[in-house]
């Protein structure tokens, strides 16, 4: 997918305005982006109007208007958008309860390096984890990734003839799978291997 440019971005202003109609846009878009590995364990699949969405909104909280500023929230955000042989997702661990979160977190160090994606019929595809930075210490892990699926032009070929997608985690405190995914999110995950630009 093509990286946005300054150009691809509304000022604050149009921004204001755009806001609501954008926002509902992006939400029924994310609909079948989103995949439940576990009650408590989601994988969130970014592309380029997910993560427009997201600069816009950086911009209109830090009110930053200003080239360098922009620049800096492309630079940080662009490497989030699929480049054609992979997927990129934000791995997100939720718990309402605040104390039964952090006994999970403790429990699950090194999850980031076992979610993985599978194309039917070819080798589980694991993550490759906060490539930006570290997001776990030695008592604990992140309730945030963000993850990076890479694929063999020969798995890119199969989605795109219609081969199942799978996913799930191989952890020895988080064992879980969703094989398949919908078909739903099967066609939504399949445009993310097309390029110039989301579908």
């Amino acid at each position: 997918m093509d990286k946005l440019t300054r150009d691809d971005l509304m000022s604050l202003e149009e921004y204001a305005k755009q806001r609501k109609d954008f926002r509902n846009q992006v939400l029924a878009h994310k609909t079948y982006r989103k995949v439940r590995l576990s009650e408590n364990a989601t994988l969130y699949f970014e592309d380029r109007l997910t993560i427009q969405y997201q600069i816009q909104e950086m911009l209109r909280v830090e009110r930053i208007f200003e080239q360098e500023g922009i620049q800096e929230e492309l630079d940080a955000y662009n490497p989030l958008i699929p480049d054609g042989s992979n997927l990129k997702a934000t791995f997100m661990i939720e718990y309402e309860d605040e104390q039964e979160r952090k006994k999970a977190l403790t429990q699950l160090i090194g999850v980031e390096d076992k979610v993985w994606v599978q194309i039917e019929g070819h080798d589980k595809a694991y993550a490759i984890a906060d490539e930006d930075m570290e997001r776990e210490d030695e008592t604990k892990t992140s309730s945030v990734h963000f993850m990076r699926f890479e694929f063999e032009p020969a798995m890119v070929e199969a989605v795109k003839g219609g081969a199942a997608i799978n996913m799930g985690v191989d952890h020895e405190n988080l064992t879980t799978s969703v094989t398949p995914v919908s078909e739903d999110t099967r066609k939504a995950l399949v445009s993310d291997f097309q390029t110039g630009g989301q579908n």
